[in-house]
């Protein structure tokens, strides 16, 4: 029974990305047993796949700043103390950068990662004994499933992407979600990610004409204070601040999603939850949510997509997000729920707020 140690830490998209290709290993090497090193932040993702035996957890965000410290030494010391308990048959490195690298040396087992041409960070491939070739202009997805079939020696599967999550490991949240609802994941890491607000109160103001909850998840208070802007009426629900487990329970139950290109989108689509995922500095193609039901998309701007985390032709919303109307996603959204498209006037509350906004 073949044992190898993934290592990828983050971020939540990313380690979506990483299902696919544990299942391919699945199916290609019955039982075969992972254990994954990764951010102790996003340890329940590992914990929904069928192929995960363990799950070595890192806080390796909080060793930049205090290094030196005897708690940190602590904690690296606990992560290496872990993987070096296994010897494995393979380690693979999935993230590909010099931090992941250098934590794979520590491991017991031969190193397989991507090549100099593939990897993220140029360094990393050095600490690799098998190197293998994934284009960067792939997919993440594609090149993830690529380099597990080359490092465990079977062929490059051509069918979807298999995410195979197990729906029962989430976790129903002390939340009314009753009846139909829609998910409306506002957040985003950078600002150029992120769609006007105005643009978010049209379109919430739409659905809830149209006889729709609309439910609002947050990771921060940020995010928790954009999503109290944002409910101006009362059938636009903010939720509390939930696990990851109690957000896939969530999003597993949408009617749909509205989605900006962030983790949850990804999480979504590896749900096959019908979404709308909104485009704009990050390219769609390399990253995009992939997975059944799911539109994308994209400004048609000349600068897009820059993959700039600031706009250089605005310091107020992102141009290129801006053109992409709340009609537009309204239209693709009734679409995806199956529901005939009619105008809905928005209420004064919605108008007033809007105009604060």
């Amino acid at each position: 029974m073949p044992r190898v140690l993934l290592i990828k830490l983050t971020s939540l998209g990313d380690l979506i990305h990483a299902l696919p290709a544990l299942s391919d290993a699945q199916d290609a090497r019955p039982g075969i047993e992972f254990d994954w090193v990764i951010d102790e932040n996003f340890q329940q993702i590992a914990g929904w796949h069928p192929a995960v035996k363990r799950v070595i957890t890192t806080n390796h965000r909080e060793w930049r700043g205090s290094v030196i410290s005897a708690e940190t030494h602590g904690s690296i010391g606990k992560t290496i103390e872990q993987m070096r308990a296994t010897q494995y048959d393979l380690v693979i490195d999935g993230q590909g950068n010099f931090k992941t690298a250098l934590l794979s040396l520590f491991s017991k087992g031969p190193r397989a990662g991507f090549d100099a041409a593939s990897v993220r960070e140029w360094v990393a491939h050095l600490a690799y004994q098998r190197r293998y070739a994934a284009s960067k202009n792939a997919h993440a997805i594609e090149r993830l499933r690529r380099l597990f079939a080359a490092a465990l020696d079977y062929p490059m599967p051509d069918s979807p992407p298999d995410f195979r999550i197990q729906r029962a490991r989430f976790v129903k949240p002390k939340v009314d979600v009753a009846g139909d609802y829609l998910v409306f994941v506002h957040n985003a890491s950078w600002k150029t990610k992120l769609w006007p607000e105005r643009h978010w109160i049209d379109l919430i103001g739409k659905c809830i004409g149209a006889g729709f909850r609309v439910l609002l998840p947050w990771g921060n208070s940020q995010e928790e204070a954009r999503a109290r802007r944002l409910a101006v009426t009362p059938e636009v629900q903010v939720l509390p601040r939930l696990s990851l487990s109690e957000i896939g329970y969530i999003i597993a139950g949408a009617k749909a999603c509205v989605c900006m290109d962030t983790g949850l989108s990804h999480l979504a689509a590896a749900l096959d939850v019908p979404a709308i995922t909104l485009y704009g500095s990050t390219d769609s193609g390399l990253i995009g949510a992939s997975g059944a039901s799911q539109v994308h998309i994209k400004s048609d701007r000349f600068c897009s997509p820059c993959q700039s985390k600031t706009c250089r032709y605005s310091s107020g919303d992102n141009p290129c997000l801006e053109q992409i109307t709340p009609d537009r996603v309204y239209g693709e959204l009734l679409r995806l729920t199956g529901s005939s498209f009619r105008p809905v006037p928005i209420s004064p509350v919605s108008a007033s707020a809007r105009t604060a906004s």
